[in-house]
């Protein structure tokens, strides 16, 4: 076996979450794919054609020679590519030894579950809108969206009173509106049913839940940094106000970085900070 060619679940983990994050191709066959219930996050069906410079990773359904064979016409093309390691099952019992199994489906893999009642199929853009003039929930959404659902994702904003007609217009999920399919459901917020409605299970993304929650819905008491999140997302709202669109690409990298605390927290290698020299 080409140990070169494999990349860990553990590894493909830690490269989420941020702008840089590479493509994950899903190259099962179609009649696995379709009848899957889950994929890994962010995973599509066919890679976009001006992002070459941008890492692959590709999966099967046990990493055997479908995965295999892609990243090597991948690498052959010129792209740094790697095949998920074991697959999505985490290898095939009869054909990959127990340890081998036992090893990777110890590791955690980030997967989500297939809505293509949402829109999201892995194939083509999905469409989302919401109200306009956004501050936290409506940020914080697509952040999730575009960083492990899926990163190719449109997004609108309309008055209050049209999203919901708009989104039928456009085939659009509407969402942090009352009425839609995403939205709060008692003290949890938008980016909590998010979470909930794709089954996306990361630790770090638990940890920034309640960091949104906690700034969205005015309990800053839920965690010491909501009141940070808060602050800087009003502050964005002032310089960009005006222009919805502006604001969430400014607001995108503030998830980025706040993503990445919270996994160093998890991994507890987060560095402390004060003046002193070293």
């Amino acid at each position: 076996m080409d140990d070169d060619l494999f990349i860990s679940r553990t590894a493909l983990a830690a490269r989420l979450g941020h702008a840089g994050a590479p493509w994950i191709l899903d190259v099962r066959r179609p009649e696995r794919f379709d009848a899957s219930t889950h994929r890994v996050a962010g995973a599509l069906r066919t890679l976009p054609p001006d992002d070459a410079d941008r890492e692959v990773i590709v999966y099967c359904v046990h990493g055997h020679e479908v995965s295999q064979r892609a990243a090597r016409e991948l690498r052959a093309a010129g792209r740094r590519a790697w095949a998920l390691e074991g697959g999505i099952d985490g290898g095939e019992p009869g054909v990959d030894g127990s340890a081998f199994i036992g090893r990777v489906r110890a590791e955690p893999l980030p997967v989500l579950r297939q809505r293509r009642d949402l829109g999201v199929s892995g194939e083509a853009p999905s469409r989302w809108i919401t109200r306009e003039r956004p501050r936290i929930d409506r940020i914080a959404c697509p952040w999730l969206v575009r960083r492990f659902i899926d990163p190719l994702a449109e997004f609108h904003f309309a008055p209050t009173a049209e999203v919901l007609a708009r989104a039928q217009a456009l085939g659009a999920v509407a969402f942090d509106i009352p009425g839609a399919p995403i939205t709060h459901v008692g003290e949890r917020c938008s980016f909590d049913a998010l979470i909930d409605a794709f089954g996306l299970q990361l630790p770090a993304l638990d940890r920034l839940a309640t960091i949104v929650r906690g700034a969205d819905t005015d309990r800053l008491d839920l965690d010491p940094v909501s009141a940070g999140l808060l602050a800087v997302s009003l502050g964005l709202a002032r310089l960009h106000e005006g222009d919805d669109h502006a604001l969430l690409a400014a607001g995108v990298p503030v998830y980025d970085a706040l993503y990445a605390w919270c996994a160093a927290e998890q991994r507890r290698d987060n560095e402390t900070h004060t003046w002193r020299p070293a």
